[in-house]
């Protein structure tokens, strides 16, 4: 079964803007599947969906060296403008100071050497350029997941170390972003589950701490009414008089 890794479709209002396929290549194709599942994944979304909008394709590979090259029957696909193949580890140094996100495209792409450094800036960056904190919180551990997966062989404590990561994470305001996200979270699964969250029921959630909006989670995957929710707070957060 094939999968495409992304479909960036435009407003409905813009019919005259493609559709973009997104696939991303970290490793090589052993099997030779991904050109003609990216093609055949193509080919089957316009048959069924019958979009207005035109559309490309853009091949994201890590290296160069895991492209093993269009196929023939698929040779023309190659120099036109329906297929884009972008090669991260030669991308240009400068890509990384236009934005933040290409920033850390480019740090996918760089040699493992050179990946502290590019990190610790963007890291930087992020707390300069965002003011949002949960964003920032998002865009750090994004940034601390590529090196983990650039050094396979280090501890996650010992990312957080090179990244000087683990006096970053114990200030509050890092602290208060993961408590706002996990609480959004929280209040979403809920209202999935139950429908609305009476005002006085979402302030009560408003002063659990982190951990135990973490357990109230784990444990509504097993509530079956409204009435669970309220008996857990009862037991594990009762009101303060």
């Amino acid at each position: 079964m094939f999968g495409i890794d992304g479909i960036l479709t435009p407003p409905s209002e813009a019919p005259h803007l493609p559709l973009y396929f997104i696939e991303v290549m970290g490793y090589r194709d052993q099997k030779g599947d991904l050109y003609p599942g990216l093609f055949s994944e193509i080919f089957l979304y316009l048959n069924n969906h019958r979009p207005l909008n035109d559309w490309r394709a853009v091949l994201i590979f890590t290296q160069r060296r895991f492209d093993p090259d269009l196929p023939n029957h698929y040779l023309d696909f190659d120099n036109g403008i329906r297929l884009q193949r972008i090669y991260l580890d030669e991308l240009p140094a400068e890509v990384a100071t236009q934005s933040l996100e290409l920033g850390i495209l480019y740090l996918v792409g760089i040699q493992a050497e050179a990946a502290p450094d590019q990190a610790r800036q963007l890291i930087i960056r992020a707390q300069q350029e965002l003011s949002d904190s949960s964003n920032r919180r998002q865009i750090i551990e994004l940034i601390q997941t590529v090196l983990i997966y650039k050094f396979p062989n280090l501890t996650t404590q010992e990312i957080e170390a090179m990244l000087g990561l683990s006096e970053l994470k114990q200030t509050r305001v890092y602290q208060e972003a993961q408590q706002e996200e996990a609480l959004t979270f929280l209040l979403r699964l809920l209202t999935h589950k139950f429908g609305t969250i009476e005002a006085e029921v979402q302030s009560r959630l408003q002063h659990l701490s982190k951990t135990q909006l973490e357990d109230l989670g784990e444990a509504s995957l097993n509530f079956t009414a409204i009435a669970d929710l309220l008996t857990w707070l009862q037991t594990h957060a009762p009101p303060s008089n």
